[in-house]
């Protein structure tokens, strides 16, 4: 299965590569990773061109996830049965691996959040209310995104060892292990991602819903 995995993670990668966010803007004449925060993602294109670009690129980012889950169950679903849920996540995280880090913009992409939220409606739809709900609330109340995203990406991994130990999320005992270090690694890249945003949220500089744009890197 271990060839199996690295082909889940190459497909997910090579569906990751479409950056919705960089394609809007070249439509535009813009590279948006020249504006903003710096990167594709969906937040920064929201900055850039207002909420209908921010919701074509989120749109765009998660459904390039789900395709590479689709893919791959397709591909491994009849061969491996009870596993394929493992695969399933591989190839989640090569969309956010894909979207992260293009090898075609020199591997300066976006933060993965929207790639996460797909691989999270793909593969065990279940946590996605609640890690959604708070994503929602706390950038509400806030009106900082990059905080709403960040407790967003940690209850995703606490959700599913919650539900993986209580059956909830059926992951077959042989793989759990490895299951949950892969939802933990979209966590703590997540994280490392907006390692920027978590300084300015320190010392009060991190832009808010609405605010003024500020040229961030």
């Amino acid at each position: 299965m271990i060839i199996a995995r690295i082909i889940a993670v190459a497909i997910g990668y090579a569906c990751g590569l479409f950056e919705t966010g960089y394609f809007y803007g070249k439509k535009k004449g813009v590279d948006i990773r020249t504006k903003g925060s710096g990167n594709s993602g969906a937040t920064n294109t929201l900055r850039t061109f207002g909420w209908k670009a921010g919701l074509v690129t989120c749109l765009g980012d998660i459904l390039k996830t789900v395709a590479a889950v689709l893919a791959v169950k397709l591909i491994f679903g009849r061969t491996y049965t009870e596993d394929i849920i493992l695969l399933e996540l591989y190839a989640g995280f090569g969309a956010v691996l894909g979207h992260n880090f293009p090898f075609y913009l020199k591997f300066k992409g976006g933060k993965g959040v929207a790639c996460t939220g797909g691989m999270v409606l793909a593969v065990f739809p279940i946590v996605a209310p609640v890690s959604m709900g708070l994503f929602l609330v706390i950038s509400a109340v806030t009106k900082y995104v990059s905080l709403g995203s960040i407790i967003g990406l940690i209850s995703v991994f606490v959700q599913v060892v919650v539900y993986g130990q209580l059956g909830i999320i059926t992951v077959p005992m042989g793989i759990r292990a490895e299951f949950y270090i892969v939802t933990a690694c979209f966590t703590i890249l997540g994280v490392w991602q907006h390692r920027a945003n978590i300084r300015r949220l320190a010392n009060g500089t991190e832009n808010k819903i609405g605010a003024k744009k500020k040229e961030q890197k």
